[in-house]
């Protein structure tokens, strides 16, 4: 298989992490034959500070014509004036607008070894595995901000039923192959969007009669997602509300440095994907990054977590490329790492083998190969 991968490690962290998920790729690609070209290019603040734009036209063009996109992180202290007309958070904006990404799916899970990395009570967390689907393109955060001197500002959220019809859809699908439980999330009881939200996934969810289907008001689904994670499969949720959630849920998984994700557009791809053979087995373009930030207070050391990353990674082998195989291979070899006691230093414990970024990412790309 022949594959064009978009390379854009942003700011802080970004390229540090990101190294070690082409580390990984290209290990993967090696050993299972097939041949992955990585181009790279600028975004956030680091395409600011050499072009003055925070998505230059050459970017979101390289983006366009590959097979998927690997992001880092973007943002730093040196771009942090909320003032600033060009901000390093405008290039990921705009790259989901622009290659049309409107599902994001943010997978939480609890590894075992784990347990005790979570401030939460470990028989709380164990054997938490959860999937956030949150809308990418819609709310708050695409409205129409307006600012009236210094005294009083607005921001304007919209929903439409064709954005929450696509969303839901997707969120119905993934339950299908999982648990089959979904849970909507919204503030029904005071926004008029959330109502509306809260009626359309009632009407999508005639389609499928075969998945459970509860709604929660977003202040309660933040306490149980502490109190019960176990209980939810699916949770699909609107742009502002899934980002928040989805931060919340890195506390279940012990860090921000475990959680990758993955942004789509189109239907939800198959959950029983056989390896692909090439062009012909339909790559589906997608952006692929951990959630977590560019962290710039320890950018530059070698302690930064990679896993988010080298996961968001195998996510875009599943779900761009359809390369099974390849996508579980890179998950059990994190899954093995962890379990003969490697860790960064944000999830380290004692009596566990502390390791930096790169050597984090060197064992696990000897773990695929083998």
């Amino acid at each position: 298989m022949q594959v064009r991968i978009a390379v854009l490690p942003g700011d802080g962290i970004g390229p540090e992490v990101i190294t070690e998920a082409v580390k990984v790729l290209r290990k993967a690609a090696q050993t299972c034959g097939h041949e992955f070209t990585f181009e790279e290019a600028l975004v956030g603040g680091a395409a600011i500070d050499a072009m003055g734009n925070p998505l230059p036209a050459e970017t979101l063009q390289l983006c366009r014509e590959s097979d998927a996109v690997l992001f880092g992180a973007v943002g730093g202290p040196q771009w942090d004036d909320p003032q600033a007309a060009v901000r390093p958070e405008q290039g990921l904006m705009g790259l989901r607008q622009g290659l049309e990404l409107f599902a994001n799916l943010r997978p939480v899970k609890v590894y075992p070894e784990l347990l005790r990395a979570s401030p939460i009570k470990p028989e709380i967390i164990a054997d938490v595995n959860l999937m956030v689907v949150r809308e990418l393109t819609g709310g708050i955060y695409f409205g129409q901000p307006r600012v009236e001197g210094t005294e009083r500002a607005v921001d304007t959220m919209i929903y439409t039923r064709a954005e929450v019809e696509r969303i839901a859809h997707v969120a119905f699908r993934l339950a299908r192959g999982r648990r089959r439980k979904v849970t909507s999330v919204d503030k029904a009881n005071v926004l008029a969007c959330s109502r509306l939200w809260r009626h359309v996934v009632d009407d999508v969810a005639k389609d499928y009669p075969d998945v459970e289907l509860e709604h929660l008001l977003v202040d309660a689904a933040t306490m149980h997602l502490l109190r019960r994670p176990r209980d939810f499969d699916v949770i699909v949720t609107g742009n502002m509300f899934g980002d928040i959630l989805t931060d919340e849920a890195s506390t279940l998984a012990g860090s921000m440095g475990m959680l990758p994700s993955a942004s789509l557009r189109g239907d939800a791809p198959s959950t029983t994907l056989r390896r692909g053979s090439g062009q012909g087995s339909g790559h589906r373009l997608g952006l692929y990054e951990p959630i977590h930030g560019s962290a710039p207070d320890i950018a530059g050391q070698g302690i930064a977590n990679p896993l988010a990353a080298i996961l968001s990674a195998a996510m875009l082998l599943r779900h761009s490329l359809r390369l099974e195989e390849e996508a579980a291979a890179v998950e059990a070899a994190v899954a093995a790492m962890l379990k003969e006691g490697y860790r960064t230093r944000d999830i380290a414990e004692e009596g566990k083998q502390q390791v930096g970024t790169q050597e984090m990412g060197d064992l696990i790309a000897d773990q695929v190969r083998n």
